[in-house]
């Protein structure tokens, strides 16, 4: 039960997420389609917190004595970039925001990728559902790497 609850809550740690939880799961044999819904459970549990609040403590702070000016410039940024974003990929917004979150680089990934929902002021429900349908192919992804490379690992160490 300790295995499990550790990859619960190692899927919810910003830039770790899913891409940590997995590869821990596979190397300590925790049984897969659990973890990997523990994962994918753990992960999205931020997502509607970060993309509600993100942009209301931003419009809180934008009159704030010390921090008015970055709040006001992050709100300036993120409505020049949906408007930018917006007329050149209309639609494939969203599918820009799946392959963010989806395709598991440094940087990306479902904290990162609603912030920016969030500072972009996209729809609320689509932008949950595409992060969702970005986790799952990160959570994919990173099963089949990690299968492959604790597989591999294990022909080498395996005893003769």
């Amino acid at each position: 039960m300790k295995k499990y609850l550790i990859v619960f809550l190692i899927s919810m740690v910003p830039l770790i997420e899913l891409r940590g939880a997995i590869p821990y799961a596979v190397a300590l044999d925790v049984p897969l389609v659990p973890a990997f819904i523990l994962a994918v459970i753990g992960n999205m549990i931020p997502v509607p917190f970060i993309f509600l609040f993100a942009r209301k403590i931003l419009e809180w702070g934008k009159d704030r004595k010390f921090i008015g000016g970055f709040c006001r410039w992050c709100l300036e940024k993120g409505e020049k970039g949906r408007v930018k974003l917006e007329s050149k990929a209309g639609n494939g917004l969203y599918i820009a925001l799946l392959l963010f979150v989806g395709i598991p680089l440094p940087g990306t990934g479902a904290w990162t990728g609603t912030l920016a929902a969030s500072f972009l002021d996209m729809d609320f429900k689509k932008s949950v559902l595409y992060v969702m349908l970005g986790v799952l192919l990160a959570g994919v992804i990173m099963l089949l790497a990690s299968l492959g490379v604790f597989g591999a690992l294990s022909y080498f160490i395996a005893p003769a």
